[in-house]
């Protein structure tokens, strides 16, 4: 009779090199973050086109640039509780076929109304993705490695974006604005089938929902190789809010622990997003309009998506040796030292292009190293609903970025103005992340960030 033999699986992963397999479910989340961030600002780059193909104003596009970002709220704030509930692999594989379908009829659109339609069926989709991903990237990852893992995988979306702004400066001239679609349709869905096959469930929820043995042996056998056997049992801890008995995932973020950073998180995602996405989504037109070539424009806002991996990695290797939330705010303040700089670059394309990239890895930097936060502030249980709350929350930051773009060049303000205006958020960003590292010092000595970055959670 084998004797039964009991494993932490937590404990298991985080005691041990990342394997193959760990990186194989780590490459595929990067991939998936590259179509979603593809997905998300492809509008902004074919914006232009469209006004001139259909006769638009900057008022027309305003609700064609945030429909999508209406979905994406929505769809955050659903997808999470339910990855909580049925698993992240189930609800991730539905949204990416589903956004990828709805990027496609976007091609097919015959009016404005058609399009909001289909960008915000899409944006529902998508708004699951990002907080999905985090989540199963963290869970895994070994603790000591958690955030620099999370802003690898979140890279990929300013990998994606950037590629959306060389491709469409591309694809456009050649063939029309809807070839942009095409492409940004058709291959997440073939991902989603990808992933349907050769993606797992995340092994710490299989254990936690008390999921069937077997099923777990054989993904800790992929993970660490030898060391279950048939009579292994497998347990994960639960640690609990300070003083708090165990609580539904709502719940949780609204205890006494949580429930201020909750909050904190969701005023930095939503200046974060409000940034962001107004320099995403009207940066080329904005540059167009201040007397630079379609291309220049392109380019120069392609620059600010590409100088998103770098950062991300960056922050990411530095939020596991030092205090994130310092990490975080040293990162927004670094940005918003560079929209001054961008303020007063004139017309100087190359100085734009390197002021561009450089901010590129200050903000889209920062917000992947705010899902590694997130992902590893909030407990298992919980851990992706606070990861769609804060997506769900701080998107309506995205939203007003797309009208307020457009109110800003209705105001005569040119993208210089418009530059030195955004470094307010930037720094309003970083001194959320030093009040929220106040806050913790000073709530219990240590709180969940000790040592280095957030405390890992089961």
């Amino acid at each position: 009779m084998l004797q039964t033999h009991e494993i932490n699986v937590r404990a298991l992963l985080d005691s041990r090199p990342v394997s193959a397999y760990q990186k194989w479910i780590i490459a595929l989340c990067f991939l998936v973050v590259v179509m979603d961030g593809f997905d998300v600002v492809i509008m902004g780059f074919v914006g232009p086109a469209l006004k001139d193909a259909w006769q638009l104003t900057n008022e027309h596009l305003a609700p064609v640039l945030s429909a999508a970002l209406f979905g994406l709220t929505f769809g955050a704030l659903i997808a999470g509780p339910l990855g909580d509930k049925f698993g992240r692999r189930t609800v991730l594989c539905a949204n990416v076929m589903l956004f990828g379908l709805f990027t496609l009829l976007v091609a097919r659109a015959g009016s404005i109304t058609e399009i909001i339609l289909y960008r915000f069926i899409a944006g529902l989709a998508m708004g699951g993705i990002m907080p999905l991903v985090a989540t199963l990237a963290r869970e895994y990852s070994p603790a000591r490695r958690a955030a620099l893992m999370v802003t690898i995988v979140f890279a990929g979306f300013t990998v994606g974006a950037a590629g959306g702004g060389f491709l469409a400066a591309w694809m456009i001239p050649h063939w029309g604005w809807e070839s942009v679609f095409v492409f940004g349709g058709v291959l997440p869905m073939l991902l989603s089938v990808v992933m349907y096959f050769v993606l797992p469930e995340s092994v710490t929820f299989l254990v936690h929902k008390g999921r069937r043995r077997e099923i777990i042996r054989k993904i800790v056998e992929r993970c660490a190789p030898g060391t279950t056997t048939a009579a292994s049992m497998f347990t994960i801890p639960l640690p609990q809010a300070v003083g708090d008995a165990p609580q539904s995932p709502v719940k949780t973020l609204f205890n006494g622990y949580y429930r201020v950073g909750s909050v904190l998180l969701w005023l930095a995602y939503f200046l974060h997003l409000f940034l962001v996405y107004l320099l995403g989504s009207w940066m080329p037109t904005m540059i167009k309009e201040a007397g630079m070539q379609m291309h220049q424009a392109a380019i120069i806002s392609a620059m600010f998506q590409l100088g998103g991996p770098l950062g991300s990695i960056m922050l990411g290797w530095f939020m596991d040796r030092f205090r994130a939330s310092l990490v975080l705010a040293a990162a927004y303040a670094g940005g918003a030292v560079l929209l001054v700089v961008m303020s007063n670059a004139g017309g100087q394309y190359v100085l734009l292009c390197a002021a561009a990239f450089l901010m590129g890895a200050a903000f889209n930097g920062g917000g992947t190293g705010m899902n590694a936060f997130s992902s590893n502030f909030f407990p298992l249980n919980a851990r992706a609903t606070g990861n769609g709350w804060m997506h769900g929350i701080g998107r309506t930051g995205a939203i007003i970025s797309a009208f307020a773009g457009a109110w800003m060049l209705g105001m005569g303000w040119n993208f210089y103005t418009i530059a030195l205006a955004l470094t307010v958020p930037a720094l309003s960003v970083a001194a959320v992340f030093l009040f929220n590292n106040w806050w913790y010092a000073r709530r219990d000595g240590r709180g969940r960030q000790t040592g280095n970055a957030t405390t890992a959670h089961s």
